[in-house]
């Protein structure tokens, strides 16, 4: 039963991202990010529940809750990032470069904490580098504009992502997982409202479009549902085989981009691809 849960994690991982595209087409994606982070924290609080790890919030030192609220802060800003992006860009570009975070940490991870590297690491990055590369075509000269922008953007969000992973591995690896990832969200919650605010973007939060809200609402709830079954499979399954699987949610991505949205792959993206998967499956 486990092995169903992890697929469904990569499911629901990889669907997020294609429906909030679809919220996103004439919603302003920081209001967009704002309203989906509502349903996330409630998933967030509900694995909470689930687990009985509230109480340990009273026992959280000063230390702790600085880097829960820096990592926030960092996921924050790397959703606001990723969200940006999908608005100006395709779907089976900008999830190439975000998925690229894992590169970032684990060199961050290695200048900074002296965390070693293996070969086979070494070639999954290698790989994941390479597989990137091939997948980020140059765009046509129409949207060349466009393209610049959203490049910049996921460029961001992976670095922020990378940040976050950081974060945790430095000041957040004795909280208990369900619970971190909740406080965390609560910062992202926050911090998506004050740039909502910041910006002076409050109306447009009820102008967003019926159908587009649901989409917005769906991909928060299929973020929540994904965490979910995550959690679920390394209860019962090895990590080893849970953590891979959930990590080919990309492969789930670009099918749903090509079925709603028409993004179709290159050759050279389509080798990129490949190379992505493969190079996820060395580093873990």
């Amino acid at each position: 039963m486990w092995i169903l849960f992890a697929f469904g994690s990569a499911f629901f991982a990889g669907v997020t991202a294609i429906l909030a595209k679809c919220g996103i087409r004439k919603t302003d994606s920081d209001v967009a990010t704002a309203v989906r982070t509502v349903v996330v924290l409630a998933f967030s609080w509900l694995m909470v529940g689930v687990v009985g790890s509230a109480p340990q919030t009273t026992s959280l030192s000063g230390s702790t809750w600085a880097f829960l609220v820096l990592s926030g802060l960092a996921t924050g800003a790397s959703w606001l990032c990723y969200f940006r992006a999908l608005q100006l860009g395709d779907v089976n570009k900008v999830v190439p470069i975000d998925k690229c975070s894992i590169l970032l940490t684990v060199l961050l991870a290695f200048f900074l904490l002296g965390e070693p590297v293996s070969p086979l690491k070494l070639a999954g990055l290698a790989a994941i580098a390479a597989g990137t590369l091939l997948m980020v075509t140059k765009q046509s000269c129409v949207r060349c504009a466009a393209g610049r922008s959203w490049l910049v953007y996921a460029v961001l969000s992976a670095v922020f992502a990378a940040f976050t992973s950081l974060l945790g591995k430095l000041g957040i690896a004795g909280v208990e997982s369900n619970l971190g990832t909740a406080l965390r969200t609560g910062v992202v919650l926050v911090m998506a409202w004050m740039m909502v605010l910041v910006k002076g973007k409050r109306t447009l939060v009820r102008r967003i479009p019926r159908n587009e809200l649901g989409f917005i609402l769906l991909s928060g709830v299929s973020t929540g549902a994904s965490w979910l079954c995550y959690y679920r499979a390394l209860q019962q399954g090895p990590a080893s085989v849970v953590v891979p699987i959930d990590k080919l949610s990309i492969l789930v991505t670009v099918a749903f981009s090509r079925v709603v949205f028409g993004e179709r792959l290159s050759r050279k993206a389509a080798v990129g691809l490949a190379c992505i998967v493969a190079g996820t499956l060395l580093m873990l």
